[in-house]
């Protein structure tokens, strides 16, 4: 495939480009309502039926490896402590004792006044201590909430000063929430100008980056139309990844909701040969749930997504299950879950 012209460019030259102009509110309000609706029912259906997709017995240890090595493990409370944070960590590096096969996390997600105690934790097994992808041993990152998290209720100087301080303390991600209540009244430009500022506060004093999750926290954007625009809008304005949530809000990440999204990010890479990441956050505790969105990556995008580097699932407890279901086909015990059908 001819690469685009759009892959060489600089993501804020990407977006002019796109929009055909300075991203101003009439801009991107025009390029952003120039995408087409979309099908509701349509949608819904297709998620439903992805929903539905069997694996095959053989693809049940890969895909439980699969899930615990693309888990955002999360501790976002008031009374976290670094003890707290430092327990998150054992688990991630180590989540079953009985079994030192078991695949790390990806990340421990953590409030940016807890990076230090993460990073501390993790030593060398740290992701940024030298791990790549495809070097066979996967480091663990840090990735911490930023921009007044939960709320992003906050000025733009102290959204910035909160991921400065994370990424100063040792965060290799940043999960930003975008102002909803801006982008519900139609301040596209706004939005897209903190997300360009925030992104530059991910810069560190080396010139690396860490990397740009951005929350849309859809369960407040009311449409799949909002979803869908509010992904575009994030991604011209240079995130990593586009994330459903924060966990705090109902309802969090859900199938039909996380499949619109994919959709932008493969239309995104068709357009411009850029791979963009996707994170569903909130609600997902099960295997059940977690195998539905493996089988929509896969179906949307394609499994190269499958990687930390592309597809994460933000989630305090789903690793708790995913380990039980694990358990029971090693001891021999398993009998399968009634939500895989089996060919």
């Amino acid at each position: 495939m001819t690469q685009s012209p759009l892959a060489t460019y600089q993501p804020e030259q990407r977006a002019l480009a796109l929009i055909g102009g300075e991203a101003t509110d009439t801009n991107l309000r025009r390029y952003l309502q120039g995408i087409p609706g979309i099908d509701a029912v349509g949608l819904e259906a297709r998620a439903a039926d992805l929903g539905t997709r069997s694996i095959k017995t053989s693809s049940k240890r890969w895909a439980i490896d699969t899930i615990i090595g693309l888990i955002d493990l999360t501790t976002l409370e008031g009374a976290d402590t670094p003890g707290k944070v430092r327990s998150l960590v054992a688990k991630a590096l180590v989540p079953d004792p009985g079994d030192p096969g078991t695949p790390r996390v990806a990340a421990v997600c953590v409030y940016g006044d807890m990076v230090g105690a993460a990073v501390t934790a993790l030593g060398s097994a740290h992701a940024a201590a030298g791990e790549t992808e495809g070097s066979g041993v996967q480091g663990v990152r840090v990735a911490a909430v930023a921009t007044a998290f939960p709320s992003g209720r906050a000025s733009l100087a102290v959204k910035l000063a909160d991921v400065r301080d994370a990424v100063a303390a040792g965060a290799d991600e940043i999960d930003m929430v975008i102002d909803r209540g801006a982008f519900l009244a139609g301040r596209f430009g706004q939005v897209y100008d903190e997300i360009v500022a925030v992104k530059e506060a991910c810069r560190r004093a080396d010139g690396s980056m860490a990397h740009l999750k951005v929350i849309l926290e859809t369960g407040e954007l009311n449409t799949y139309d909002n979803v869908r625009r509010a992904s575009w809008l994030a991604i011209l304005a240079g995130g990593d990844f586009i994330k459903t949530s924060t966990g705090k809000v109902a309802p969090a990440a859900t199938l039909p909701v996380t499949l619109s999204m994919l959709e932008v990010v493969r239309d995104w890479h068709r357009l411009t040969g850029v791979r963009i990441g996707v994170k569903p956050a909130g609600g997902i505790r099960t295997s059940k749930d977690a195998i539905k969105y493996l089988v929509t990556v896969a179906e949307t995008v394609g499994e190269e997504w499958l990687t930390p580097h592309l597809f994460r699932f933000g989630a305090s407890s789903l690793l708790n299950d995913v380990l039980l279901q694990r358990q029971k086909m090693t001891t021999g015990h398993y009998s399968g879950p009634d939500y895989v059908t089996i060919d």
